[in-house]
């Protein structure tokens, strides 16, 4: 077991909340009478709109034993009904699911447009994943579409790793239990829905002892996905994605942390990149703050911006930035092992001061908690899991304000197109997209969009998820040589919008390749090539289709000379035409052109 030590933790909290810093009550404990109640061992919660009818359910991953199997238990899911009134309709929309439940996660696997569902089980029993039929009705396909084989897991993460527009499973896995040593685990998705093991692949072959967390997220800028998984009994572990493959990027990079239980992601001190916090990582069970440099390499700072004073020796599971006070920069709340939940304050330079009084003082077993606006009124409210010990009573807090968002989302980077030619597809456009609050689906938005244009009136297109703050989009070949000009465009859960300044690139036309001198495209240059040239231009013949295959000398003109150039060549040791004088494009810039590539380039 964790701590023992709970009276000594309610005082040193009760000690803590007669401080200077004092705020009124904003989160109100609004279990009853709004969330069913289990007495079930939760160890995760997740917040996701199942159903697609625009507010936000609950999802618990429930089964008991901390160290050893207890008893199986049914996952949960708790339908809203706009108002943050939730019935329980597990057995309903997702039949009899019972298991180890450590963590439930949601994501669109088979890309038709609703959240499917992933769940991490314990003590050497198999993986879950269950497909939305469109309205929030689950079916467990597991059997068939990931690998099957039991292993203990503490966590799951979706994430598009390999940037093909589908998203992938990174599963943590332990040993007899998750506390044991093992390989992490990447399952790799075929577009829909069914994953292959590609962890010898894509991961670095090691096992690590306890993992207890997982995290998605583009920690050098580059927009892509790259990893950090918390460890209870060794260090944490940073990868790095290059290419869809890991490498191990610890060494020198992510400080030595003692005991993790979560790790979050969220930039802290406002300067565009991810930073760290991880719950009862630092020294004495206290949460540690690291700084990103920008380029994935983190700095402990946890001294500097998180004093003891505000950071208590008590035995916490998680942590999750948000924006409580809507000021625009990324608060913490921490919930605890014995104690009520606690709010850090930040200054918005990533300075954190604990705050007393805006949560309702409950002393629970909290093993994580989630934020999300359940009641629709424009401010984030929280949901604990509860396990371990005490009750196991879940529970909502609803905020009852006085801040409400005003804040429009934030668009840190988007990639900046290159030009293309026509034909060349539809082109790929990333953005980090944040707003007020970081979960492992990032924010929640009502749209993310790119809009582009050929020219006055743009047009939308869907960007996907691809985990954490990164979201993908494809904006169509146009299918002509223009220009195209486009935007990211970003709409919060609230309304509050933001657009990014325009990015253009040119699509061009191909360049055909050809032989110059081959003016019949026989693939051979002779007697018959001039004779070809000669009645084109002085005995009305019919122009060749390569134009630039008679401008034997390449002055960008067809006349008598580029005859007289090839006629030289062939009888009279000349010089060989410019190139291209095997198949090639021109490489000079001209008037003339080909209008396909020739017969005998293909």
């Amino acid at each position: 077991m964790k701590s023992p030590f709970l009276a000594l933790q309610l005082l040193l909290l009760s000690l803590i909340a007669g401080g200077p810093y004092l705020d009124a009550q904003q989160f109100l404990e609004s279990s009853t009478g709004r969330l069913p109640v289990f007495n079930e061992y939760s160890s995760q919660v997740a917040i996701a709109d199942v159903d697609g009818d625009g507010d936000l359910d609950l999802s618990f991953a429930n089964g008991s034993g901390f160290s050893s199997a207890g008893q199986a238990q049914q996952v949960r899911l708790y339908i809203n009904d706009g108002n943050a009134n939730f019935s329980d309709e597990s057995v309903n929309r997702l039949g009899i699911l019972t298991g180890y439940g450590r963590d439930v996660e949601f994501g669109d696997v088979d890309g038709d447009g609703d959240l499917d569902m992933a769940v991490a089980n314990d003590f050497l029993t198999p993986q879950k994943l269950l497909i939305n039929n469109g309205i929030g009705f689950f079916t467990d396909e597991s059997a068939a579409r990931i690998p099957q084989f039991n292993m203990s897991s503490s966590h799951c993460s979706f994430g598009d790793i390999d940037d093909d527009g589908d998203l992938d499973l990174w599963f943590t896995r332990g040993g007899s239990t998750r506390f044991g040593s093992g390989q992490a685990q990447l399952w790799i998705n075929d577009g829909n829905g069914f994953f292959s093991n590609e962890t010898s692949q894509r991961l670095p072959q090691q096992n690590v002892s306890a993992p207890m967390d997982s995290i998605f997220g583009d920690l050098d800028g580059d927009l892509d996905l790259d990893m950090i998984e918390g460890h209870r009994d060794s260090n944490s572990k940073l990868y790095i994605n290059q290419g869809g493959v890991f490498i191990d990027a610890t060494s020198g990079n992510l400080p030595a942390d003692s005991n993790t239980y979560s790790y979050d992601l969220g930039d802290l001190d406002g300067d565009g990149d991810l930073d760290v916090i991880g719950a009862n990582s630092g020294i004495g069970s206290r949460e540690a703050v690291f700084q990103n440099d920008g380029s994935g390499s983190f700095t402990n700072v946890t001294s500097t911006v998180l004093p003891n004073s505000s950071n208590p020796n008590i035995d916490d599971n998680d942590s999750k930035f948000l924006d409580y006070d809507d000021d625009g920069d990324l608060d913490v709340v921490v919930c605890a092992i014995g104690g009520p939940e606690r709010m850090l304050r930040n200054n918005g330079n990533g300075f954190l001061t604990l705050v007393s009084g805006t949560i309702s003082s409950v002393g629970d077993s909290s093993l994580d908690v989630e934020v999300g606006d359940l009641d629709a009124d424009g401010d984030l409210d929280m949901v604990t899991a509860q396990g371990e010990s005490g009750s196991f009573r879940n529970r909502l807090y609803l905020n009852q304000g006085p801040a409400t968002d005003t804040q429009p989302p934030t668009i840190p980077t988007w990639e900046e197109v290159g030009d293309v030619l026509v034909g060349a597809g539809p082109i790929r456009v990333r953005a980090m997209v944040r707003d007020d609050m970081t979960s492992d689906r990032g924010s929640f938005f009502q749209s993310i969009i790119i809009e582009w244009s050929t020219g006055a009136q743009f047009a939308p297109v869907q960007m996907s998820w691809m985990g954490h703050d990164l979201y993908r989009g494809l904006i169509p070949d146009p299918g002509f040589s223009t220009i195209v000009t486009y935007r990211i465009r970003a709409t919060d859960f609230t309304g509050n919008s933001m657009t990014t300044s325009e990015r253009s690139y040119v699509v061009g036309t191909p360049q055909a390749n050809f032989r110059r001198g081959d003016v019949n495209e026989d693939g051979d240059r002779n007697v018959a090539d001039a004779v070809r040239a000669l009645s084109y231009l002085f005995g009305g013949g019919i122009a060749p289709e390569c134009l630039d295959s008679v401008d034997c000398n390449d002055d960008g003109a067809n006349d008598v000379s580029d005859v007289i150039t090839l006629l030289d060549y062939l009888f009279q040791s000349g010089s060989a035409p410019p190139d291209p004088f095997d198949c090639g494009s021109d490489p000079t810039d001209d008037p003339l052109s080909c209008d396909s590539t020739q017969e005998s380039c293909l």
